[in-house]
């Protein structure tokens, strides 16, 4: 019983190029409660390895939480698979608006202690007991009332190439961050307030909607599908588009344009820019945002110190990383400061108290 891909991510590539057949990008989650985890990760890794199945998938006791790509030819037999699950019967699935036949090169179903990671040891807090879900049309209606709070739920370096007009975006590195911060600044509005939150495809807004209303909140509501689903229902009814930039997703596309403005810059220049790259060297990899003029200049790196190491032949590199670790770069998301914009505009932020 194989339980793991015999494939490397070159390997699939080039299989899958070969093939020349539409892939859809598809996320979904549902907080549920699994009993033995091993178990129902294993059945879903090889129902969905027959399927050709690509992507990332976390199973927790507290439910599931999907990023992925099928074959277009599969999607009938995926959705079948979902339906003979009782809790998974009639998910819903945000499919992507941009699709890429790359988004994925493996499939990888991991058991974690939780879906969405919280920081949280509440007993208490039950997760199933969300806030009211809105579509698209509330949702419009509900934030141009002067009596309603819209947050951010995602990172920084998210609602930093895109986000709700007029929205709370909470500087912040992990979701768990916002969580107590939000609380805090808000919590002489618990009553009078409607608290509406949105984030990409609707499951930290789901998590936290619980949290808050487990925290004494009383008009809760939620973005249902988050932005992606929003997307696809102002298209479908007609609706006017309240989203400015780029809708960052977690996979090889790294963002969907929504709209044409650009609201980010330039990390290393401060140009109007909102493609974020993993600098090249791989020791580093840091996300940041980076223009073409810029990405030519540096050679697809963040400073010039990386892009001398990664000028040297490729076992010099790996001779320099032996031993040392991965950077701490990798986990800043655009936080170094050897990004002169990045940092600037943090202090201008922060002067102006743009921060929750």
């Amino acid at each position: 019983m194989q339980l793991y891909n015999n494939l490397s991510a070159k390997e699939r590539a080039e299989l899958i190029a070969q093939a020349g057949k539409e892939r859809l990008t598809i996320s979904f989650y549902k907080y549920a409660k699994i009993n033995n985890t091993e178990i129902f990760r294993n059945h879903m890794f090889l129902a969905w390895d027959e399927l050709e199945v690509l992507g990332r998938i976390y199973v927790a006791t507290e439910g599931i939480n999907a990023q992925l790509s099928v074959p277009a030819e599969n999607f009938d037999a995926f959705k079948k698979h979902l339906d003979t699950i009782s809790f998974l019967e009639n998910v819903r699935l945000n499919i992507a608006i941009e699709h890429d036949n790359f988004a994925f090169l493996k499939l990888k179903v991991k058991v974690r202690k939780k879906i969405v990671a919280d920081g949280l040891n509440d007993a208490s807090f039950d997760v199933t007991n969300k806030g009211v879900h809105v579509n698209a049309k509330k949702f419009n209606e509900l934030i141009e009332d002067p009596n309603t709070v819209l947050v951010d739920m995602r990172n920084h370096y998210e609602s930093e190439i895109g986000h709700f007009k007029n929205a709370v975006t909470p500087d912040v590195d992990t979701f768990r961050e916002s969580l107590d911060l939000i609380e805090e600044d808000l919590r002489a509005h618990k009553e009078d307030k409607k608290l509406v939150m949105y984030c990409t495809g609707g499951i930290r807004c789901e998590k936290a909607s619980a949290y808050y209303k487990h925290k004494g909140f009383k008009n809760v509501f939620q973005l249902e599908g988050g932005i992606i689903n929003y997307v696809r229902q102002i298209e479908a009814e007609g609706l006017e588009n309240k989203f400015l930039g780029k809708n960052f997703v977690f996979d090889e596309r790294r963002s969907e344009r929504i709209s044409d403005d650009v609201i980010a810059n330039c990390h290393q220049c401060g140009k109007p820019a909102d493609m974020h790259t993993n600098c090249a060297n791989e020791a580093c990899h840091l996300l940041f945002i980076q223009c073409d003029e810029c990405k030519e200049k540096m050679e697809n790196c963040c400073s010039s110190n990386c892009m001398e190491i990664n000028r040297l032949p490729y076992e010099e590199q790996k001779a320099l990383r032996k031993g040392q670790g991965n950077s701490n770069d990798i986990f800043k998301k655009g936080r170094a400061d050897h990004l002169p914009y990045k940092k600037d505009l943090r202090n201008i932020f922060d002067t102006l108290g743009k921060t929750i």
